[in-house]
């Protein structure tokens, strides 16, 4: 029983399997994007697929989205809050990490202890004291409190996985080089952070998807119309043009297109760092 599974499994069969999955989970992207390239009449008469047939695409959907309802101040607002918003996090993360995995000090594992534990608080919970906290220290105005936000919000993840992965490194080599006469700075850029590449790449992919698809942070810690995302433009889009499929469906694929973008230019790195903390 136990050889069969093993054969099927291994065969063709686990092959069609992940094929069947796959494709279940493209077909919606390919609609959201063959419809955000449909006139609005054609959208309305009949389905995406449909469109194959009349080959009937236009750009004014996304002309409109960009122009007409002010998306393109929220597409740049996005990368504004998502890039500081993700290099903070990991640089910070990285640092705690070293001196978690690679430092002695008073309480080092009861505090490494109750920064896991912070996974487990669900964020919507911090809201309303990070929101006061903020507005004492008058950040609700500035990208500065939106990036102090993800960056807390992003930290105790970062730690716990940098941690893990440094934790992993050959000690023969931190120890050489500080026999070398290298400093804990030097040892963390010249050594621990070439050889962590995969992880770090593989926590700024999720950081930044993180960030970039965020809405209920962005809804609590930008008070400014003229700072707000590309998620909350889509959100007030919705609320106004809700029958609007036309101009929907081009602000979603400008919305998603920049993760797939992000994500398969690091894919590479990617793998390498799952499968890398999956070995050691």
């Amino acid at each position: 029983m136990n050889a069969r599974l093993a054969r099927y499994l291994s065969g063709g069969f686990l092959h069609a399997v992940l094929i069947l999955i796959a494709v279940a989970w493209l077909v919606p992207t390919v609609g959201l994007f063959v419809t955000s390239w449909r006139p609005r009449p054609d959208i309305f008469g009949s389905g995406w697929w449909m469109a194959f047939s009349t080959f009937r695409f236009t750009a004014e959907n996304y002309i409109e989205v960009l122009t007409a309802q002010g998306l393109a101040r929220n597409f740049l607002n996005s990368f504004a809050i998502t890039i500081p918003g993700t290099l903070l996090p990991v640089l910070i993360g990285a640092l705690a990490a070293y001196g978690f995995a690679w430092l002695k000090f008073p309480g080092r594992d009861w505090i490494f202890l109750i920064i896991v534990g912070l996974l487990v608080v669900p964020i919507q919970m911090t809201f309303v004291p990070a929101l006061i906290l903020a507005r004492g220290l008058k950040l609700t105005n500035s990208l500065l409190g939106i990036w102090l936000a993800h960056t807390a919000y992003g930290l105790p993840f970062a730690i716990f996985l940098l941690r893990n992965f440094f934790a992993a490194l050959p000690r023969d080599l931190v120890e050489a080089a500080k026999m070398d006469g290298a400093s804990d700075l030097g040892v963390f850029w010249r050594i621990v952070i070439p050889l962590s590449v995969p992880a770090i790449a593989s926590l700024t992919i999720f950081q930044f998807l993180w960030v970039w698809n965020d809405l209920l942070t962005s809804l609590i810690f930008v008070q400014d119309p003229n700072l707000l995302p590309l998620t909350v433009g889509i959100a007030k889009l919705l609320s106004t043009y809700g029958t609007e499929w036309h101009l929907l469906s081009a602000g979603s694929f400008i919305l998603m297109a920049v993760p797939l973008v992000i994500f398969f230019s690091l894919q590479r790195y990617f793998v390498q760092g799952i499968l890398a903390g999956s070995v050691k």
